[in-house]
């Protein structure tokens, strides 16, 4: 961890350890903020995600990394957090950053954003950071309600009626910085950035080997990427993302 200055702010990133919050971590050291980054162990299926915040955590300078526990498996009622299979079916259809699909994949976790921004507003307003970067995405998704602009704008609004620093005056920014991108920006940005994009995870339901299975929609969408974008793709697949 790198150690937190005395004249740059803060801001508090949301780090799953995929490529889209390691790229929002990146943006925020680049922006100039201390960042702090907060992974939320909610005892997914695919827990190589939290070994993966903690390397990008620490490779791109976080000033403080909390992994908290917060066990979802208790409630269910996602794939990615009961005994129920992953889809590998294809990606699904893609949102116009505004509409969603008329059936949202079993993979969405019921208020998992709107859980863990409450969370990140917490640890925001604990630390005086007045900045929350999050890496939701709006084009080339699974269809989660959650990752819309409208949900993003609905809880900035919120955030600064339910805390101190809201209703004092000195309220919260939500960085969305990927929220209109294309998986293929996003690869593009990573390189820009001079990320190893392979010391990210993307997929939900990893094999016993320790790879992207290739076959999840998390997979397919990070292939698209880095194959659109024309650049080489780090990631050990277990089946070809390509294939029927």
């Amino acid at each position: 961890m790198a150690h937190p200055s005395q004249t740059r702010p803060m801001a508090v990133t949301l780090l799953s350890g995929g490529l889209d919050s390691t790229v929002c971590l990146a943006l925020a050291r680049e922006a100039g903020f201390d960042a702090i980054a907060l992974t939320i162990d909610y005892n997914q299926r695919h827990r190589c995600e939290l070994d993966a915040a903690t390397r990008v955590a620490a490779t791109l300078g976080a000033v403080e990394h909390i992994i908290l526990p917060l066990d979802l498996r208790r409630f269910g009622g996602s794939a990615l957090t009961a005994d129920i299979a992953v889809p590998k079916d294809g990606v699904g259809a893609a949102g116009d950053a505004g509409n969603i699909p008329i059936t949202i994949p079993i993979t969405y976790v019921p208020a998992r954003n709107l859980i863990f921004l409450s969370l990140a507003l917490g640890l925001a307003e604990a630390r005086g950071a007045k900045t929350i970067y999050l890496g939701v995405n709006a084009l080339d998704y699974s269809g989660y309600p959650d990752c819309r602009p409208a949900f993003v704008d609905s809880f900035a609004a919120t955030a600064n009626l339910a805390t101190r620093d809201g209703v004092e005056g000195a309220g919260f920014t939500f960085a969305t910085p990927l929220l209109h991108m294309t998986k293929a920006d996003i690869a593009r940005e990573a390189a820009r950035l001079g990320i190893d994009a392979g010391m990210s995870w993307t997929c939900y339901d990893p094999d016993p080997a320790g790879r992207h299975c290739g076959r999840c929609d998390a997979c397919r969408l990070r292939a698209k990427g880095f194959a659109e974008a024309g650049l080489p793709d780090p990631t050990r697949y277990a089946k070809d993302p390509f294939g029927a």
